[in-house]
């Protein structure tokens, strides 16, 4: 280990600092003006910094709040996967991480509709630092890979394709639910798993041949 190496981890924590320091300070405009009122020029100027640094954090309006949702998310991610890791089976796993998801949903309505355009419009650079991914897909499909292996989920497909194809069930619900379509989030979810779990057959058809 030579004596520079620490300096990559300092750049990152500086980095850190900064990208907590843009997004506080648009999150404060966001609440006191109101997301669509706010500009790029006013979170550069409040922030103090040069528009062009602004700029290179964070491409557009919408990636200051993407990165405030995940970072609210994998603050919350150690409490929830050790709740969860609790439960005895799947189902239950599943159905706790969407009443913990609605609760949290119900608590950022305002932001999300926003925040849903930005990740569907932004869905191929996903990996991108400046768009971070909010971690949930990784979640779900964790928690496939282990019901595969207690054999209560079924493993003639991957645990990545199975987590994509939910994925686009829970967009979907939540989408209905933000555009008024739907009753209570955490009521519109139990039916979704339900689908996602059984299927659509009627529950005397069974699994046809």
């Amino acid at each position: 280990m030579t004596a520079s190496s620490p300096a990559p981890n300092r750049r990152h924590r500086k980095r850190e600092q900064t990208l907590d320091h843009l997004t506080d300070t648009a999150l404060r405009l966001f609440e006191a003006l109101g997301y669509e009122a706010v500009t790029m020029e006013q979170i550069a100027a409040q922030a103090d910094v040069a528009k062009g640094t602004l700029y290179n954090h964070f491409p557009v309006k919408e990636a200051l709040l993407a990165y405030h949702v995940h970072r609210d998310l994998a603050g919350h991610a150690p409490h929830l996967l050790a709740a969860m890791r609790a439960l005895p089976h799947f189902a239950a796993r599943m159905a706790y991480l969407l009443q913990a998801t609605s609760h949290w949903a119900e608590s950022h309505r305002a932001y999300l509709p926003h925040y849903l355009r930005f990740r569907l419009a932004y869905a191929d650079i996903g990996t991108d630092a400046r768009t971070p991914r909010s971690g949930l897909d990784q979640i779900v499909e964790s928690l496939i890979h282990a019901g595969q292996e207690a054999g209560e989920v079924r493993a003639d497909l991957p645990p990545a394709q199975l987590a994509h194809l939910f994925q686009f069930l829970y967009l979907a619900t939540m989408t209905r639910w933000l555009n008024g379509q739907a009753g209570p989030l955490r009521h519109e979810f139990e039916a979704t798993l339900d689908v996602f779990l059984h299927g659509v057959a009627a529950p005397d058809q069974g699994r046809r041949p």
